[in-house]
This record gives C-alpha cells, sequence and structure tokens, in this order.
C-alpha cells in the first residue's frame, strides 16, 4: 500500500492536467479520484466521488467495509 501511495504522489505532478483512467479494486487507490464508476456484473452500478458513492451506493459501501477495519470504515463514513 505505501508503494501505491508513492506511486501516485509522484505521478501527480505529470498528469495534473490529464485524464487518467485507473481500473483497481482496492479503495485507496481511487479514493481521491474526481469520479468512480462503480461496476457490477460488467454495468455500471453507481458513479461520483467517494464521499458521495459511500452516501448512495450499498455496494460500493461493501466494497469499502470489505476492505477496511470496523473503526476506519465508521470513520468513512461519519466523514461522508
Amino acid at each position: 500500500m505505501k508503494t501505491d501511495k508513492k506511486l501516485r504522489a509522484a505521478l501527480q505532478p505529470e498528469i495534473k492536467d490529464s485524464v487518467v483512467l485507473i481500473v483497481a479494486q482496492r479503495i485507496s487507490t481511487i479514493k481521491d479520484a474526481a469520479q468512480i464508476i462503480v461496476l457490477d456484473s460488467g454495468k455500471i452500478s453507481a458513479k461520483g466521488t467517494h464521499r458521495s458513492l459511500l452516501k448512495s451506493s450499498k455496494l460500493y459501501r461493501e466494497i469499502v467495509r470489505s476492505q477496511l477495519s470496523e473503526a476506519e470504515y465508521r470513520k468513512e463514513l461519519k466523514n461522508a
């Protein structure tokens, strides 16, 4: 996870004026994206920011919950 975070930080100045498409399973990789598209069986289930999806998408919340501890998950919901 530290490597992923370092890589994204290093790339940020290089891609600031670009459209970047990231396909990921880890929430930490896409959490700060301007738009996240949630797929379910190959179809768009929801789209929005991390915060908006936490409020509106049951599937997204389930994915987030599966990747975080209970305390981290509660914190994410509180900050949404």
